[in-house]
């Protein structure tokens, strides 16, 4: 997943619940239902990866804790093209004599 929403509760709540919150203010948000959440390993607290609201939680470790990165993810045939869409093209082009 490149794109998401970063959500934060550090509250009492369980992660279930806070994933539950997330996911429902995405839909509000954005007009569709998210199918990722990367969560600190340190957020699962003794959860395992799996499912919450339909939507695949993951550990990442590049995910701060407390937080969750929720979103679509892409499939790797979109990844691939939309990569080779983005092919840069020459800040400066050459001019014919």
């Amino acid at each position: 997943m490149e794109i998401g929403m970063l959500w934060f509760d550090d509250g009492k709540s369980s992660m279930q619940d806070k994933v539950s919150q997330a996911v429902t203010f995405y839909q509000g948000k954005f007009g569709e239902t998210p199918t990722h959440c990367l969560v600190h390993p340190s957020t699962l607290d003794g959860n395992q990866e799996g499912l919450v609201s339909g939507v695949k939680i993951r550990k990442a470790r590049n995910v701060m804790p407390n937080h969750y990165w929720i979103g679509v993810e892409e499939t790797s045939k979109k990844s691939r093209t939309k990569k080779k869409r983005k092919q840069s093209k020459p800040a400066i082009q050459e001019i014919a004599a």
